[in-house]
């Protein structure tokens, strides 16, 4: 549909072409979603570009060509230190991207609007335009510090990416942050036609989170420390709890970055990409709006009974992280304080005051013993930064509820108040 799109757009902005001004703003067309939820050619203003036809800023830098190979039987690769690496993995480096454009008059505002001029410019460009919101939420409504976006990560634009033990054949279909390399990927894309998955400003706020993750909770360390001890274990609760923590804030700030958007809160973000085609069950299983989703015991033992291969392999960290995202869903829209639990979340991530300590903090304190990093753990640390009382009476009442955390591990000073009493939804699978 997309690439209708595209080139219908280019073959009516046809006009004389111009040496495109990067210096920011900079007024180019991207596809975004509009008001009634289709992906239309708009115009905006990129506001951190450097470099308009290499696609550079301050939010990212694209690269096009390169070739990642990731392969436990890769003799360079069982050799590898943190610091050599990235340059195991990348078999080709890439190269700067060079986008095209046509540039044209704004008849109601006069100003030059650069169009680009063939799809993979249309691609690129709006890519860069959803990591710059992507980065204006989290500057704004979860108040992270610019210093924690440094260094600028690359965005890997179309890269040969081989999971050598899964396919021997490049993967499509995916965006991703990759903590190794500290950077963005965006495959190609073959089965998703609705809205590739670069162009979901959503799903590019849900990478964009993974990044924050990693800077803050994980101390922008490559290789975590906890997740890379934890994970040498089995069972390994601790990593499990980690990734799904992971995963689950990342969708529910997607879902906090489409308030920011034309189209309004949508806690089915995915539907625009999923909907329709051979992914479209996801939009159900990681829709937010769902209240009705419980624990189970199944999944509770897997949680903490599994190695993190076997349970990332389910896709468990998902449904953890589906059922986070959920309570959180429930108990910002209850309060109606969605921006504060959206910047309490944030600030949970790294604390070094010791009465008040960060996610990362605690799981240094329990390196040593990945059982004791239960849900509980990186639960009371954001329930501690949450300042309102009743939006923290709210967000533990669904954390006792729908992620079946015992009301025991959560009442205390700085955390919930004796009267939490947990919600109705979910029958308790301890009895």
């Amino acid at each position: 549909m997309l690439r209708t799109v595209i080139t219908a757009a280019v073959g009516l902005t046809l006009a004389a072409g111009c040496a495109p001004d990067s210096e920011a703003p900079v007024r180019v067309s991207v596809l975004a979603r509009s008001s009634n939820g289709q992906y239309v050619p708009t115009q905006v203003e990129l506001t951190t570009i450097e470099d308009i036809v290499g696609l550079k800023g301050s939010v990212g830098d694209l690269q096009g060509g390169a070739r990642i190979v990731i392969d436990a039987n890769d003799p360079a690769l069982q050799n590898a230190t943190v610091d050599t690496l990235e340059d195991v993995l990348l078999k080709k480096t890439g190269h700067d991207v060079k986008a095209s454009y046509i540039s044209q008059k704004d008849p109601t505002t006069g100003q030059d609007v650069l169009w680009p001029a063939d799809f993979h410019s249309w691609n690129m460009v709006t890519s860069y335009y959803n990591l710059e919101r992507a980065n204006e939420y989290f500057r704004t409504v979860a108040n992270v510090k610019v210093a924690s976006f440094e260094p600028t990560p690359r965005l890997y634009y179309f890269p040969e990416f081989i999971q050598a033990q899964s396919s021997k054949e490049p993967a499509r279909d995916n965006a991703i942050f990759y903590p190794v390399l500290q950077s963005f990927l965006v495959l190609p894309f073959d089965q998703i036609q609705r809205a590739p998955l670069p162009l979901n400003a959503a799903v590019m706020a849900h990478e964009y989170s993974h990044l924050v993750f990693n800077r803050l909770a994980y101390a922008t360390q490559s290789l975590p420390v906890s997740l890379s001890t934890w994970s040498a274990e089995s069972p390994s609760p601790g990593a499990n709890v980690l990734k799904s923590f992971d995963e689950g804030l990342a969708d529910y700030h997607a879902y906090g970055a489409t308030c920011r958007s034309p189209s309004g809160c949508d806690p089915r973000f995915l539907a625009s990409s999923f909907d329709g085609g051979p992914f479209s069950a996801v939009t159900d299983a990681r829709d937010l709006s769902n209240g009705n989703r419980c624990m189970s015991a199944l999944l509770y033992n897997r949680l903490y009974g599994l190695d993190v291969g076997s349970f990332s392999g389910e896709g468990s960290e998902y449904q953890v992280g589906t059922l986070l995202a959920t309570a959180l869903y429930q108990a910002g829209r209850s309060s109606g304080q969605e921006a504060q639990l959206q910047r309490a979340i944030v600030s949970a991530y790294y604390d070094t005051d010791p009465s008040n300590p960060g996610i990362y903090q605690l799981s240094q304190l329990v390196l040593g013993n990945q059982s004791l990093f239960t849900l509980a753990v990186p639960a009371s640390a954001i329930i501690s930064h949450i300042t309102d009382l009743e939006l923290r009476k709210a967000v533990c009442n669904e954390f006792m509820d729908h992620l079946q955390i015992p009301r025991a591990d959560l009442i205390g000073d700085n955390l919930c108040p004796p009267s939490t009493a947990g919600g109705t939804t979910c029958p308790n699978i301890f009895q």
